[in-house]
Order: C-alpha cells, then sequence, then structure tokens
C-alpha cells in the first residue's frame, strides 16, 4: 500500500505535468475532439488552478462542443477569480451569450462594464456597438414572445398556409406540424412549396419537418427565384450543408482569434441566411466570395472601414463574385424573418 502512495505522489508531482497535460488538452481541442480536450484539461487545473490557458481552453472545448451554458459558467468563474486578462474574457464571457440568446444578460453586463470605466480606449467603441446590438435584439425577442399562437380548428385537416403571412404565425404552425404526422396535408404542403408566393422562411420549416419525418417522395420547391425538385428524407440537416460548413469555416479560420465577438455575430448571420435558402445551394459557387462578403456587409453594420475590394483579396475571391454574394445576401436581410 505504501509503494502504491509512492507512486501516485511521484505522478503527481512529476515536473512539468501540468504543462504536458494542457498541451495534450489544447491538441485534442485543435483536432475537435472535444471531449478529450476536457477530459485533459480538467486535470491540468487540479494542478494549476489560476492557469488561464487551461480555463480558455475549457471554455472553449465546452462551447465548440454544444455546450455553451458549461462554458459560460467556467467563464464567469475567470471574471470573478481575476483569470486571465479580464477584457478579454468578458469578449468570450459575451460571445457565449449571444450563443445562448441572453440579450438582456449581456445588456446589464456591458452597462455595468461602461459604468466602472475600466474599458480600454481602444475597445469602447466594441463593446458600445456590442451595447446597441443586444439591445435590438433583445427587443426583437420580446416581440416574439407577446405573439398569441394562431387559433387552428383542430377539426379541420387543411392547414390553411397561405393565410400565415407573418412569420412568427408560421413559427407556430411549424411547431404544431413537428408534433403531428403531416402526410394527410401533403397535398397543400406541394402546393405551397412550389408556390411563387410562399414564404422562404415557412417552406424552410416544412421542408425540414419532412426531413425529420423521413418523408421519401420528390417534392418541388421554388423560392427565391430558384427551382428544383428534393426527396426530404434524402436532405442533409441545416447545419450539415456543405457550403454553410466551408463558408463558416473560413470566418472562423479569419476572425475566431482576432474577433470571436463578431466572428459570432457573422456565424449568426450566415446561418440565417442559408436557413432561408435550405435547400438550395447560393451562387456564386465561390466559397471565398461568399465569406468575403459577409465579412465586409457585417463590419459595414458596425461602422468599420474598407472596401469590398480589400475582403476580397483577404479571402482569394474576385471582387465581382464577391460583390455578386453581397448582392444576395442584402436581398435575403429584405425578408421578414424571426429570430432563429
Amino acid at each position: 500500500m505504501k509503494k502504491q502512495n509512492s507512486e501516485k505522489d511521484n505522478i503527481v508531482l512529476f515536473p512539468g505535468l501540468e504543462r504536458r497535460l494542457l498541451e495534450k488538452g489544447v491538441e485534442y481541442l485543435h483536432a475537435k475532439k472535444y471531449r478529450q480536450a476536457i477530459e485533459y484539461l480538467e486535470q491540468a487545473r487540479t494542478l494549476d488552478a489560476h492557469n488561464s490557458e487551461v480555463y480558455t481552453g475549457l471554455v472553449l472545448a465546452h462551447f465548440e462542443s454544444g455546450h455553451p451554458q458549461e462554458a459560460k459558467v467556467i467563464a464567469a468563474e475567470m471574471l470573478k477569480e481575476g483569470i486571465g486578462n479580464y477584457i478579454q474574457v468578458m469578449d468570450l464571457y459575451i460571445m457565449i451569450m449571444v450563443q445562448l440568446n441572453q440579450y438582456e444578460e449581456i445588456i446589464t453586463t456591458i452597462e455595468a462594464l461602461l459604468e466602472d470605466k475600466e474599458v480600454p480606449k481602444e475597445k469602447f467603441e466594441h463593446f458600445s456597438k456590442m451595447l446597441h446590438f443586444s439591445r435590438k435584439m433583445a427587443e426583437g425577442q420580446q416581440d416574439l414572445q407577446d405573439v398569441e399562437p394562431p387559433v387552428q380548428d383542430r377539426g379541420n385537416e387543411r392547414l390553411s398556409l397561405f393565410s400565415y403571412q407573418d412569420p412568427k404565425d408560421q413559427m407556430q404552425i411549424a411547431a404544431r406540424l413537428a408534433k403531428e404526422n403531416v402526410r394527410p396535408y401533403i397535398h397543400e404542403i406541394n402546393l405551397y412549396l412550389e408556390s411563387t408566393e410562399g414564404h422562404p422562411f415557412q417552406k424552410s420549416m416544412l421542408l425540414n419537418i419532412l426531413r425529420e419525418q423521413e418523408y421519401d417522395k420528390e417534392v418541388e420547391v421554388e423560392k427565391l427565384g430558384m427551382k428544383e425538385v428534393f426527396i426530404p428524407a434524402e436532405l442533409p440537416e441545416l447545419q450539415e450543408v456543405q457550403k454553410l460548413l466551408e463558408v463558416s469555416k473560413l470566418l472562423e479560420s479569419s476572425l475566431e482569434s482576432e474577433d470571436p465577438v463578431l466572428f459570432e455575430n457573422i456565424k449568426s448571420l450566415v446561418e440565417r441566411n442559408f436557413f432561408l435558402l435550405y435547400p438550395f445551394e447560393p451562387q456564386p459557387n465561390s466559397v471565398e466570395a461568399w465569406a468575403a462578403a459577409y465579412h465586409y456587409l457585417a463590419n459595414g453594420y458596425f461602422g468599420l472601414d474598407g472596401t469590398i475590394e480589400d475582403y476580397a483579396v483577404r479571402y482569394g475571391a474576385t471582387e465581382e463574385e464577391t460583390a455578386d454574394a453581397m448582392e444576395f445576401i442584402k436581398r435575403i436581410e429584405e425578408i421578414s424573418y424571426p429570430i432563429i
């Protein structure tokens, strides 16, 4: 027994063990093996309870693995204990709350931060714009909560899809259909999908429901001037759309370390736009052009300078294709739809 305790002590006291655990955790993090990354980083934290690199790694590993609430708890601990650069950690903390759609909390946090007057001059504008953005998003959330569900006649087998012009009402009917077998309504759904009048947002929701219910017959879809035949059961999930993944990856490589909050905002914009496009492939084909256009437009929203040519060069796209992508994005953004 004594020998076993001695060996255990030797492992704990092994020189540089916490650094090796950290490096291994970061290695797994870069390889997107988040469970293993968390395991090694947690071990490193037990040996060095105030290492900011370990904490940041844990925040990112939880966040990227789809557990933003756990990431938020660790980031909050960093702020409370003064671990790492306060402003950088605060940026990370706000990024997580954006993902969680906790805009009221973001507002309270940034207002307190600005009142303390501890924000560096070069970051003041950034946090002020983030505060303005969060207030607008919070207003949108409140509007959505105030909408009463549309009254449905449960005995009537017609959906009257064309009668729902407000996207918020469309969400309500989609929520109902997601819990029912949609096949009794398939004729009406097909008419809606193939029409020129149907709303792109509602069409995407209907297609997603058909995909989830493994509907394996052909349906014709028309939206945003595009028309094609699809088999819903064979469609990918939105998160698995190849072009969406490629555009997000390019933006991540270019922006995540430079400005993680801006990256998360652009990522949300991309996901909303691709939801409206789903299941069509946007034109032009150039992934680089789409990444450049989204970056350019997002910076424009925040009042930052730069020409479209600058962003095209940055992402290795042509100026012409980037301009085409930008015009398409502006067209999509003109469509009314709720926060998704």
